[in-house]
């Protein structure tokens, strides 16, 4: 019994806070630091980045006079869980709309949701369910605080539904908010880590219908003392992101042993895949994923737009990457591929659907 991903729709927030955030962020360091957070920016391969954070009456960014987090003490981790309350499920219901109008979402038997940018309970899967009029009989599974991978988790958790029951029709959501935690910082490391990051939302559709693509054999391995290089920490004012710059270097070195490669590949020579879903982490990971394997200078092509036109979205970043590559050319053998806390490799073989 094989599962297919029918079709994938996305959406974002429609306030760019990229540019306000380089401002903000240029003014809280200074001398070889700021030269560096220059140079860093200029390279990161990102134009722009969206939040659901409200523009101000004078129509300007979070980080204004009159914004959001204007104050000396930037607002606390109830004022940040209640914007995520309000906006999470409306973005997104808005990807789940962009998917509707691709596929038919009728009779909808089980939902996944994945987020790891915020809490609530009633939990967001239940939110979800209720506003868009799902029958209080589906069953749903939340996936919760696993990070840039989770969309793999999603997407491999709808492929085990389908295989063991093939009439069911798996709505998988990934929404983040990760502007809500923005950390009143001046160290480089955090500001490049928060650099990164922007919200976003997508909504796929997973059955045994013959169209799409056929999810093949999923695969996961951990980098063995690695777990301190991605970290989010909860604190009194939001989740602070600890992402070390030893990630890129990392990743090259681990996809370099053979081992590890075999199993980053799906166990396919990297030669023979023809479309890679690269979770679009930053510029850094894609180039160290990218020289690894020895890919060629387009191979990643989808998910350096991802990354330009949105950043890091966490969890959604991958659906976003497999959004693109479904309205592309038919794909015989496709690799997805996420990273995230632990540090963590998990993905899924793929190919479209005869």
């Amino acid at each position: 019994m094989s599962a297919y991903l029918n079709a994938v729709g996305s959406a974002v927030p429609d306030h760019d806070i990229h540019a306000a955030f380089l401002d903000w962020a240029r003014a809280r360091v200074d001398g070889r630091s700021a030269r560096l957070f220059d140079r860093m920016a200029d390279r990161s391969g990102i134009a722009h980045r969206w939040s659901i954070l409200p523009r101000t009456e004078t129509g300007a960014s979070p980080v204004a006079e009159d914004g959001f987090y204007a104050a000396e003490t930037l607002p606390g981790t109830a004022a940040r869980m209640a914007l995520y309350a309000d906006h999470a499920p409306h973005l997104a219901i808005a990807a789940i709309d962009a998917l509707r109008a691709q596929v038919a979402l009728d009779g909808i038997t089980h939902l996944v949701v994945a987020s790891c940018t915020g809490f609530v309970a009633p939990g967001i899967d239940q939110i979800i369910a209720r506003r868009i009029g799902l029958s209080p009989t589906v069953e749903r599974l939340l996936v919760g605080f696993m990070g840039c991978y989770a969309a793999v988790v999603a997407l491999r958790s709808a492929r085990h539904i389908v295989r063991s029951e093939p009439g069911a029709r798996v709505l998988v959501v990934t929404v983040e908010l990760s502007t809500l935690h923005l950390q009143a910082v001046s160290a480089i490391e955090p500001l490049l880590a928060m650099l990164q990051f922007g919200d976003g939302a997508a909504a796929a559709l997973v059955t045994g219908d013959a169209h799409g693509f056929a999810l093949e054999a999923p695969f996961a391995t951990t980098l063995e003392d690695s777990d301190h290089l991605i970290r989010w920490d909860i604190t009194d004012s939001g989740f602070a992101m600890h992402l070390s710059g030893e990630v890129p270097g990392r990743i090259a070195t681990a996809i370099a042993d053979p081992a590890f490669r075999d199993v980053a590949s799906g166990g396919h020579p990297p030669e023979s895949v023809d479309a890679w879903a690269v979770h679009a982490g930053g510029r850094s990971i894609l180039d160290a994923v990218e020289h690894a394997l020895h890919l060629s200078p387009d191979a990643l092509a989808a998910s350096r737009a991802v990354l330009a036109e949105n950043g890091n979205m966490s969890s959604a970043t991958l659906m976003f990457v497999l959004e693109r590559l479904l309205a592309g050319p038919p794909v015989a053998r496709g690799v997805a591929l996420a990273f995230g806390p632990g540090l963590a490799a998990e993905g899924f073989g793929f190919r479209s659907a005869p």
